[in-house]
């Protein structure tokens, strides 16, 4: 199982980038796989919290039910446009991709349900110093950080 504190420890500066862009903003989009393996995308709140990354989901939601019959998700921060003149300011975007982990027994109750993350990547896009480059940089338990640049 790989938790965010794993990601903290191999890159401190990516992960730092990238956990400021899900704190910048309350609200995320997660995808999560219906019953049929058509993707869903739904709204959502995730926290950083004791070196994992935490969300849930309401009672009876269906990203709750797609999360324990297939717990593969894909987490992406919120999306903010570059400023026209300042693009090379512009913070980007990042994802975590990986399995979702029940938090707890799911009890039916009106607390509804908690994950942690299982983490298989991370992702951090955003533009080089001079806003002329699209660069992603990615982070895996297995390759650790890579980047790409192109244009």
């Amino acid at each position: 199982m790989t938790a965010w504190r794993d990601v903290e420890r191999a890159e401190p500066e990516f992960a730092q980038r990238v956990r400021a862009l899900f704190d910048a903003h309350k609200h995320k989009t997660i995808a999560t796989l219906r019953a049929d393996g058509a993707p869903r995308i739904s709204g959502i709140e995730a926290v950083f919290e004791n070196g994992e990354l935490k969300f849930g989901s309401m009672p009876n939601a269906r990203k709750g039910a797609d999360l324990h019959r297939d717990p593969r998700f894909a987490l992406h921060s919120a999306t903010v446009d570059p400023v026209e003149g300042s693009e090379a300011q512009w913070p980007g975007e990042a994802k975590i991709s990986g399995r979702a982990v029940a938090a707890r027994p799911v009890t039916g109750g009106s607390d509804g349900d908690r994950f942690h993350a299982d983490i298989a990547a991370v992702v951090h896009t955003h533009l080089n110093e001079e806003g002329t480059m699209l660069v992603v940089e990615w982070w895996t338990p297995t390759t650790g950080l890579q980047r790409m640049e192109r244009e």
